[in-house]
């Protein structure tokens, strides 16, 4: 990671509304309204209530994550400072930076997670374990 973000770097983002009396839509491109070109989509939904996601973090990934339906929180964690993140809305989305701690939580009946990320899966890109991501936090 060439620069160590802080979760004030995670910012909400307004996404455009096309208005329309049948109904309105927000288009996501590629480095136009997006800063990364996306190569992964997927989405989380019958989350149980109660129940919390994440629990990680990304060395190189980063992500906007949209509430398609419904609502959750996210609290992001660099390390020295938490944030929390309420989103609700599907023309709004949470740009996550890579070095980001999260944990979903929260989770309306009925919710869908939207995710677009900056990279394909891989697992050597993640952070699972809270000890060595504050390790990996101190000497960056």
């Amino acid at each position: 990671m060439s620069k160590a973000y802080k979760v004030t770097d995670c910012k909400i983002v307004q996404l455009p509304i096309v208005h329309n009396q049948s109904g309105n839509i927000t288009v996501l491109e590629n480095n136009y309204n997006i800063p990364f070109d996306i190569k992964r989509v997927y989405y989380l939904y019958d989350v149980p209530m109660g129940s919390e996601r994440g629990g990680h973090a990304h060395y190189e990934l980063e992500q906007y994550v949209i509430a398609a339906s419904g609502s959750f929180t996210f609290v992001l964690d660099d390390g020295k400072s938490k944030k929390e993140v309420f989103l609700n809305h599907p023309n709004k989305a949470l740009h996550i930076k890579p070095g980001i701690w999260r944990k979903m939580k929260d989770f309306s009946s009925g919710s869908v997670c939207l995710v677009l990320a900056s990279l394909p899966f891989s697992e050597e890109d993640y952070i699972r374990d809270y000890k060595k991501f504050i390790s990996y936090r101190k000497h960056e």
